[in-house]
């Protein structure tokens, strides 16, 4: 039975891990972790993060991974209450940025509905941090105007609708949680004329073990299966890619074949 801490407020705090390099965390989060009572963490966060927790801090491990176990986020929003209530300050961390496809106002909503005050401290999302940490920035004068951030997959398994007015325009693409549908990804380029486009794939983007791959749309699910990418991966389409220093070598092979 949960014995409820005393003169303790019950309140929890939203709070981005960033993509995965725990320096990359902010200040503010560290100062949440620091004053927390409990941490109740997702897959993709370091664990590194926790050592910012005190020491007697409860520290939950809540899954939340493509193709792994993980807890509903029923139960996670009724975890996230239960230790409010009887605990006090709920640390929520949730890698990258809590409302980038992180479910975080689902989360908030439900705090919501039992009065319990919620604060939200954003965090570096993938989409924009990942490529710039390769020194892909997702706009660039000439270009690139503008980015799509869209998921590779929808609540129904199907592949976004979005990509496909995505593919038509000039903006540079980038796609979460979308490796397993690289081969439709490819053929929906491909159907827009876009088969040369520079593409991108980065695992595990800011951890030690990231592994990028450069190439063009025609040649990417190939580069992807010759270097073994595994999930978590973010895929990166358009112009900007060129950018990239590898991609420069990568022209410089295709002028050698021609």
């Amino acid at each position: 039975m949960i014995e409820q801490k005393l003169n303790k407020e019950s309140k929890i705090t939203l709070l981005g891990a960033g993509p995965g390099d725990p320096d990359l965390l902010t200040l503010k989060g560290v100062k949440a972790l620091q004053t927390a009572d409990v941490v109740l963490y997702d897959a993709l966060t370091n664990e590194a993060l926790l050592e910012h927790a005190p020491e007697d801090a409860i520290k939950v491990y809540v899954g939340k991974r493509s193709g792994e176990h993980s807890y509903p986020q029923d139960t996670i929003n009724k975890l996230m209450i239960d230790y409010a209530l009887n605990y006090g300050h709920v640390v929520r961390l949730k890698g990258g940025d809590p409302f980038v496809f992180g479910r975080g106002y689902e989360e908030l909503d439900y705090a919501a509905s039992y009065s319990i005050p919620v604060s939200v401290i954003p965090g570096i999302s993938s989409s924009i941090g990942v490529p710039g940490l390769q020194q892909i920035p997702v706009t660039h004068r000439g270009l690139s105007e503008s980015f799509w951030v869209i998921t590779g997959t929808t609540t129904s398994g199907a592949v976004s609708a979005d990509i496909y007015q995505a593919a038509e325009s000039n903006a540079t693409v980038v796609i979460l949680m979308g490796l397993k549908k690289l081969p439709q990804i490819v053929e929906i380029f491909k159907a827009s004329g876009k088969n040369h486009l520079p593409a991108a794939v980065i695992q595990n983007g800011s951890a030690e073990d990231e592994k990028l791959v450069i190439g063009r749309v025609e040649n990417i699910e190939d580069l992807v299966k010759q270097e073994n990418i595994k999930a978590p991966a973010l895929l990166i389409f358009g112009e900007v890619v060129s950018l990239h220093p590898s991609f420069k070598k990568l022209v410089k092979q295709y002028a050698a074949i021609a």
